[in-house]
């Protein structure tokens, strides 16, 4: 077994046993839940519609964000990256494109509930189909971006991780930072909050409302809003001014997201639950039609 490297400068042993065993934690548990979404689509045939095309879109992509999490969390407990440079590049290549798969994916679930509550209109699978599509050529655009000299991949200051780095001051890297958070995370942000707020004001008059229009948007602000400021804060000002410990905190943070949203679409849902028990008995798919509309 490969003896642990040395303490990263600015950490001591606690706290890097501290953040690995968080990642790791967070990594499982996003796997899991996550894992739960994508076994539902496959087993049980009456979720397999458009809407929850979308919704199976994010949980492959919260399910790469927890496995980017895993890699940095067994580095973590190691006290180094064992796979070189061309893992970093690699491993903030593939936690950069799924991150914003993810967030993406969440946009496009609210604009679908939008349309599929307040027009009465479902998506088709063509149209889902192409989104879904979209989602993931934008993303994988965006994250191949630092790989051909716009924006850059370097380590986390924990040194047992990468991510794409803020920390440069110059010219290429803040024009990327800029632009890459308003199209990848304002934009996204503002689909979000627009759908749920114009689907709550049309189906407040109803009754109460079956859908929880605040969540998804809390958890995209919260959840990723931390990591948007320190990319903003780093392209404008001096990141030696703000802690390593500091500047991990974002990323533990948003590794908690996939657990959040399969919290969300999966667990709070009726049917998918049931939908893998009834996938494993002889009677399965039995109440599925009748609840199906009430899900997603």
């Amino acid at each position: 077994m490969a003896e642990p490297g040395p303490l990263p400068a600015g950490f001591g042993e606690l706290e890097v046993l501290t953040v690995g065993t968080v990642l790791l934690v967070e990594a499982l548990s996003g796997l899991s839940l996550n894992g739960l979404t994508i076994l539902s689509f496959c087993k049980i045939p009456e979720l397999r519609t458009p809407g929850h095309l979308l919704v199976m879109s994010l949980a492959l992509a919260d399910s790469g964000i927890s496995l980017n999490a895993l890699v940095a969390a067994m580095s973590s407990l190691r006290r180094r990256w064992p796979y070189g440079s061309d893992g970093c590049q690699a491993h903030g290549f593939q936690g950069f494109m799924t991150a914003l798969a993810s967030i993406c994916s969440c946009a496009a679930i609210a604009w679908e509930r939008y349309h599929r509550y307040c027009t009465r209109s479902r998506l088709a699978w063509s149209s889902a189909g192409a989104l879904v599509l979209f989602v993931w050529l934008s993303s994988a655009f965006w994250a191949a971006l630092p790989l051909l000299g716009w924006g850059h991949y370097d380590y986390e200051p924990l040194g047992t991780c990468c991510t794409l780095d803020y920390s440069r001051g110059d010219r290429k890297s803040t024009s990327f930072l800029f632009t890459m958070a308003f199209f990848n995370f304002l934009l996204p942000l503002f689909i979000t909050l627009t759908s749920y707020r114009l689907m709550e004001q049309k189906l407040k008059k109803s009754g109460p409302l079956q859908v929880n229009t605040t969540l998804p948007a809390r958890t995209l602000l919260l959840g990723w809003g931390p990591y948007a400021l320190l990319y903003l804060y780093a392209a404008s000002a001096d990141m030696t001014s703000i802690s390593p410990r500091l500047q991990m905190v974002p990323a533990l943070i948003a590794k908690a997201v996939p657990i959040i949203n399969a919290c969300h679409y999966t667990l709070r849902s009726q049917v998918v639950p049931r939908g893998v028990g009834q996938g494993l008995s002889p009677q399965r798919g039995q109440d599925l039609p009748r609840e199906r509309n009430r899900t997603q």
